[in-house]
């Protein structure tokens, strides 16, 4: 019988490949979206043996289909950002337990204890709108540490600018998640220097301003708040699981979920590390949807695992927490 939570204690490339090929044919078996795009392939699901060779479910399915187990009536749905109803993913959550074992788990491998930060939300786009499962994130993160100085900041910078001032000459360790746009806005009205507050960004420019590179970004991230490292985070509306970059948009997996860069002209190969691609993403947490993606993202891999998102293929949908920098 598949554990659910299983996926949450691997820890070799073995058990990774194993669990994958389970929920592989779990999938198969009981999402009827993902058995027909399978068998539209022509392929015998039994023969696969590793997870390279797994068929990836385009991500634009999540616009048009309810992507879900079969055997299950999901309690909600997650939905993401877009500017009409035709691009408007929904991705139908059946245990959110599942979501908020994999929150904690990725975060606290990359940052330690949820508990001991103050977390700050500067994100108006998803504020903005319902069922956003980075607000949902922020929210749970909040709720293990309990610190009364925990908040959402819509467009008030005055207000934002006068906590991190008071934070900061109390030696507080905060956590501000920041869509890009409004970080920048906020770091150009009011530059502060930050000794003891973590900056995690989320991507997203949502048209609002000039494109700039990633590395732009972060350049002016840092320049403003004087501060060595912008920390990065990479999801989107369809995972269940969340990479971070700790500097330099070096980004790292948790042991449950796993980049591949396919060939932008043949989607069925894989191209070598830094080789520029589309970004397939394998997240066994995401049982009870589809844990193979295909994205529209561009990306490559690099050495120990780490990958880059390099910016989005041409005349894809702008997206939530996906879009990152051109």
């Amino acid at each position: 019988m598949l554990n659910s939570f299983d996926v949450f204690s691997i820890n070799s490339e073995v058990e990774f490949n194993s669990l994958s090929i389970q929920i592989f044919k779990y999938q198969y078996t009981n999402n009827p979206i993902y058995r027909k795009f399978v068998d539209l392939l022509s392929l015998n699901y039994k023969e696969i043996d590793n997870y390279k060779k797994i068929p990836f479910l385009p991500i634009e399915f999540f616009k048009t289909n309810k992507v879900v187990d079969d055997n299950f009536s999901p309690a909600f749905y997650f939905q993401s950002s877009g500017t009409t109803s035709e691009n408007i993913s929904k991705h139908y959550i059946v245990n959110e337990n599942i979501y908020k074992k994999s929150i904690l788990e990725s975060f606290s491998l990359f940052f330690g204890d949820p508990s001991e930060y103050i977390y700050l939300g500067l994100l108006p786009s998803y504020l903005e709108r319902n069922n956003s499962s980075l607000i949902y994130m922020v929210n749970h993160l909040m709720e293990q540490s309990k610190k009364e100085e925990n908040g959402y900041y819509l467009h008030n910078f005055d207000d934002l600018y006068l906590v991190l001032n008071r934070l900061e000459s109390e030696g507080k360790k905060v956590i501000l998640f920041g869509v890009s746009y409004a970080l920048l806005d906020f770091a150009k009205s009011y530059p502060l220097h930050l000794n003891h507050t973590l900056i995690i960004e989320t991507g997203g420019m949502k048209g609002r301003k000039k494109e700039i590179t990633k590395d732009e970004l972060l350049s002016e991230l840092k320049y403003a708040f004087h501060t060595k490292k912008i920390f990065s985070e990479y999801s989107m509306t369809e995972l269940l699981s969340q990479a971070y970059s700790l500097s330099n948009n070096f980004y790292r997996c948790p042991p449950w979920m796993k980049i591949l860069i396919r060939d932008v002209d043949d989607p069925f190969e894989y191209v070598e590390n830094h080789r520029t691609g589309g970004v397939n993403i394998i997240d066994l947490a995401n049982i009870h949807s589809c844990s193979f993606i295909s994205t529209q993202d561009l990306g490559k891999t690099l050495e120990n695992e780490c990958f880059q998102i390099l910016g989005r293929m041409d005349n894809s949908d702008i997206r939530g927490c996906s879009l990152l920098l051109l």
